[in-house]
């Protein structure tokens, strides 16, 4: 049994994103032809300290470019319009605690401008 070849890398480009990192790759398929990967990599710590890496990969051929483009702009217009821009990420971390929607931040004096009035 043959074991597949990933085709040389034509261009690629890569976007860091947290513990997540993106990789666009423009390959060759075996007629010259190319095609365009997209791939997932992200990090996972053991308790031990120890990581590894687990990563998607899609394969988008030139056929498909239009429609894919028409489809990830409308779901990402959907997200911006229904939801806005704002990233609300902290709620994943591991160490994340919901603040009491009763519970006040209690501030001291030390914090505030110590203004006189007498020169107003």
């Amino acid at each position: 049994m043959s074991e597949r070849v990933e085709q040389e890398e034509i261009f690629s480009q890569v976007l860091r994103a947290g513990r997540r990192t993106y990789f666009f790759d423009v390959r060759a398929t075996k007629a010259d032809d190319y095609y365009l990967t997209v791939t997932e990599s992200k990090k996972f710590t053991h308790d031990d300290g120890s990581f590894h890496y687990q990563k998607h990969k899609i394969y988008l051929y030139k056929e498909d470019f239009s429609d894919f483009k028409e489809m990830l702009n409308k779901a990402t217009d959907f997200i911006i319009e229904n939801k806005g821009s704002e990233v609300i990420s902290e709620r994943h971390q591991k160490d994340f605690k919901k603040q009491d929607e009763n519970s006040y931040v209690e501030q001291t004096t030390e914090s505030f401008t110590d203004v006189s009035f007498d020169d107003i």
